[in-house]
């Protein structure tokens, strides 16, 4: 089951220069185009006197990914794609990279655009860190006090992550877990309690 991706470890922003033009780039993680567009907008406010705000994003796995660049009036291909590739070159997603211009006076021409919009975005990629996210599912799970000690090292070896309890006459759980271990997290649980727990 595809239930693994990856992207960004944390938001992250670097600055450079190139023949006195200031490139700023940013990174944030996304779960969708509106919290995408929102940093966008929130970067033009804040950095209303740039020249250009130039920007990629995709979000998503598998077969449902959408995807944007933009060039932000740059020369066509010199800017939104440059960094949309170091998107994809890495095999990220649910990531936003926004590279801000401040036009400093000479002219880079297409090529030097290009390499200029790619050395920012590889520069805050990397200093944004990547790493291994995961799809999950939430379970609720009801079950009898006395099966709660092995019912936690169930779902310690499977990796599923407590998200709220509740204990009275019997023990109630809310887990998350990996969509690819729901099937043998219910599976262990069913037969250690003898059909007795309720998972929902």
């Amino acid at each position: 089951m595809y239930d693994s991706y990856q992207t960004i470890a944390r938001p992250a922003r670097i600055e450079t220069k190139v023949k006195g033009s200031r490139f700023i780039a940013e990174t944030m993680i996304v779960s969708n185009v509106k919290e995408a567009i929102k940093f966008v907008k929130s970067i033009r406010k804040q950095e209303h006197a740039a020249s250009h705000h130039c920007y990629a994003y995709r979000i998503g796995v598998a077969d449902k990914i959408d995807f944007k660049y933009s060039d932000d009036g740059e020369p066509s291909g010199t800017a939104g794609k440059p960094i949309y590739d170091c998107i994809i070159g890495r095999e990220l997603t649910n990531v936003i990279v926004v590279v801000t211009r401040y036009f400093g006076g000479t002219k880079l021409g297409t090529g030097g655009l290009a390499r200029a919009y790619s050395d920012a975005a590889i520069q805050v990629l990397e200093k944004s860190q990547l790493k291994t996210a995961y799809i999950t599912d939430t379970l609720s799970m009801r079950f009898e006090v006395k099966y709660y000690d092995k019912i936690i090292k169930i779902l310690s070896k499977l990796k599923a992550e407590q998200q709220s309890s509740d204990f009275s006459d019997t023990v109630k759980l809310t887990v998350a877990v990996r969509q690819s271990k729901v099937e043998q997290l219910k599976y262990e649980i069913t037969n250690l309690t003898h059909g007795q727990a309720q998972i929902s």
